[in-house]
């Protein structure tokens, strides 16, 4: 679990409600009104803004926000190491069982090209490819949380609007009555500006930046796998390979690289 995003989404609401009963009531900020125009406006908008395709991710980028997979980019490196060592001691012809005993489908099909004998510029332009095309369907997916966190405030200016023309068209002037309702009236129709800033700012943004951060982790570790690839079929010592690949990391995990870690290479 991403026990900091929990936590983060807890404290967030739990101010919130604190701040809201500290200087008043808490069903001063419940108006089902300005719900269904907030949430059912932005629903309705991301409906019509996205395909079914990518509506019916929904759960599963909540499931990636609050339960992400784990990539490790230091496993990655020691298993293209392994493999750089393998296809040099044993040939590349050696590659295949490693591949069928990956368990990441896209390091099995990185292997398997440099064993079918594809040269570096094909297994590149595939390579390249594949992760394109990963980053466009991830895209479109994370995408529909950051537009629900744009449409949100701007419906709750709409239900702002909607009550605050509401509210003068019935307002009479020459009725003390009426004058009296008025501040009801006005906090009515900014509760729903409110509604806004909490589905943008609390739930829709950071559940597309946490499905972002986590898309980034994945692609570091397919850019590892396509540059161990590369730097195999090339013939390139395992050292050189481990360095080579060392350095994509960020400077605090390279740090981090414990001593004696540094593959053995064999001439």
């Amino acid at each position: 679990m991403n026990i900091s995003g929990v936590i983060g989404f807890v404290l967030a609401l739990g101010f919130i409600i604190w701040g809201i009963m500290n200087g008043g009531e808490i069903s001063n900020f419940i108006d089902p009104p300005s719900i269904a125009i907030v949430v059912g406006g932005t629903v309705g908008a991301l409906v019509f803004t996205y395909p079914l395709s990518v509506l019916k991710n929904t759960g599963k980028m909540l499931k990636i926000a609050f339960f992400p997979t784990k990539y490790d980019p230091e496993r990655y490196i020691t298993e293209m190491v392994e493999h750089c060592k393998t296809a040099r001691m044993k040939g590349i012809l050696a590659l295949e069982e490693s591949a069928n005993a990956c368990t990441d489908p896209f390091m099995k099909s990185a292997l398997m090209l440099i064993v079918d004998a594809n040269d570096s510029d094909k297994i590149k332009s595939m390579l390249d490819d594949s992760i394109d095309f990963m980053c466009e369907r991830h895209e479109n997916n994370y995408a529909l949380w950051v537009k629900g966190s744009a449409v949100a405030p701007a419906m709750g200016m709409v239900g702002t609007l909607v009550g605050l023309i509401n509210m003068l068209a019935s307002m009479d002037v020459t009725s003390s009555d009426s004058a009296a309702s008025l501040g009801a009236s006005m906090s009515t129709a900014l509760v729903t500006t409110f509604y806004g800033c909490i589905i943008a700012h609390v739930i829709c943004g950071p559940i597309g930046n946490l499905c972002k951060y986590n898309h980034n982790q994945e692609i570091l570790c397919l850019q590892i796998i396509e540059e161990g690839t590369l730097a195999i079929t090339a013939g390139a010592n395992p050292r050189y390979v481990e360095e080579k690949l060392r350095m994509m990391l960020p400077a605090n995990v390279k740090s981090k690289k414990p001593k004696g870690s540094s593959a053995a290479a064999s001439e």
